[in-house]
């Protein structure tokens, strides 16, 4: 049984915009970064973009961070993104709502020309898993880890899937909490905060 099926079959319910349930806590992955890295180029999903660790938070803007890029060795300071308009998108492989909004994600990204997609992998403790998870949902875009939830105060994140719309001045233009019900339901938000169609 693969990584991801395995994990379809570990979820009950996830995290949603209102209700502030966990995530299941199977036991944390022993899967070495070597290993993962391994991984991340096996599935062919991008490195993450260097950033500046010394960024600044700007008004209404993305937080100063270190997280880890999934399979990189890469810290990604958020502050620190290229100033291009950005989806950021949290989500776990344990998330059912996730993997429904996971198509509209894939298709989208083809649409929105210059719109930059980044993925927070969010208290999420496999991986590994989340690896070929992406993978499987072909989201052809860098992703870093959040598995300790280090973003939900300062990002005021409601649970997962979250989805947020960052303007190419770096500030957040718009939120959109739970699950996208269609691809053409991105676009609009997309068309709406950054103005992209």
């Amino acid at each position: 049984m693969t990584g991801v099926a395995a994990a379809l079959m570990l979820l009950a319910a996830c995290s949603t915009s209102t209700s502030g349930v966990s995530a299941p806590a199977p036991t944390a992955s022993s899967t070495s970064p070597a290993d993962l890295e391994a991984l991340r180029i096996k599935f062919g999903l991008p490195d993450c973009p260097v950033t500046d660790p010394e960024a600044a938070q700007i008004e209404d803007g993305l937080p100063q961070t270190a997280l880890p890029c999934l399979g990189s060795d890469k810290v990604v300071n958020l502050a620190g993104l290229p100033r291009t308009p950005t989806i950021i998108n949290f989500w776990a492989q344990w998330c059912a709502p996730c993997r429904a909004e996971s198509p509209f994600l894939r298709g989208a990204l083809s649409k929105l020309d210059g719109v930059s997609f980044i993925g927070v992998n969010y208290n999420d403790p496999l991986p590994d898993w989340a690896l070929e998870f992406a993978s499987v949902a072909g989201w052809d875009y860098p992703h870093v880890m959040d598995q300790d939830k280090q973003l939900r105060a300062p990002m005021q994140v409601p649970g997962i899937p979250t989805t947020y719309f960052v303007a190419a001045d770096g500030t957040i233009a718009g939120v959109h909490a739970g699950e996208l019900t269609s691809e053409q339901q991105l676009l609009d938000l997309a068309e709406q905060y950054l103005g992209s169609n």
